[in-house]
């Protein structure tokens, strides 16, 4: 039985988890679940209901940075939490830090709102937008900016789970319209046009965009 990944493609936690099984080369199918109104038989897969979740056999997990990790120990291929456990830790860190200090204003509060919340049908709160992206994020992709510094990567030259997060939450934020600024943060800029090109990432965007721009259209037309 080939693996199964539960989750909805706009999710940057479901994304990260695309891309490493692109980069992994891990047969698997992608079944659609949304983060909201899950059926009772997804809490056995993933016990809060959250997304991603996948079952491997039958071992169950949740939780992404969970999942990745193994991946990772169980499959072949690249190596991303580096060789050296000085590495592994710098790139778990980093991945902690875009999953749960990025996240919040770059997907749960600017995408949410105004791609989510467009999406369900409600209403964009662009006044805790603005506070995201003009006073929650800067400190943080200032931080980012400093651990990147002149490197292609957060290891260097070695492409790593740490890229593969932190590029998943800017992401979201240019899919809700908000491009980082390239001359404030020229190497996340050039990180995340790097990542991008990627052909694990690339092949991904297309169906994001379409749902996206399908999103801003229904708006357009509603106003």
């Amino acid at each position: 039985m080939s693996l199964i990944l539960y989750g909805a493609i706009l999710s940057p936690f479901v994304r990260k988890i695309r891309i490493q099984l692109a980069e992994q080369n891990i047969e698997h199918e992608l079944v659609n679940q949304t983060p909201f109104m899950q059926p009772d038989w997804y809490y056995e897969i993933s016990p809060l209901g959250r997304i991603p979740a996948i079952k491997d056999g039958d071992l169950s997990l949740a939780d992404s940075s969970v999942i990745a990790q193994y991946l990772q120990e169980t499959r072949d291929g690249i190596r991303l939490y580096g060789r050296t456990p000085a590495e592994a830790a710098r790139v778990r860190w980093l991945e902690k830090y875009a999953d749960y200090e990025l996240a919040g204003p770059a997907t749960f509060k600017t995408f949410f709102n105004r791609v989510v919340h467009r999406l369900m049908g409600k209403a964009c709160d662009e006044e805790a937008v603005q506070q995201a992206v003009k006073q929650d994020l800067p400190p943080l992709l200032d931080y980012l900016e400093t651990q990147l510094g002149n490197q292609h990567y957060f290891l260097g030259d070695q492409f790593s789970m740490a890229d593969i997060a932190v590029c998943s939450q800017l992401i979201n934020l240019a899919h809700a319209g908000e491009l980082i600024d390239e001359e404030t943060w020229p190497a996340l800029s050039s990180l995340l046009s790097r990542v991008t090109s990627r052909t694990s990432v690339s092949s991904l965007l297309p169906a994001e965009h379409r749902i996206v721009g399908m999103v801003n259209g229904a708006s357009v037309s509603a106003t």
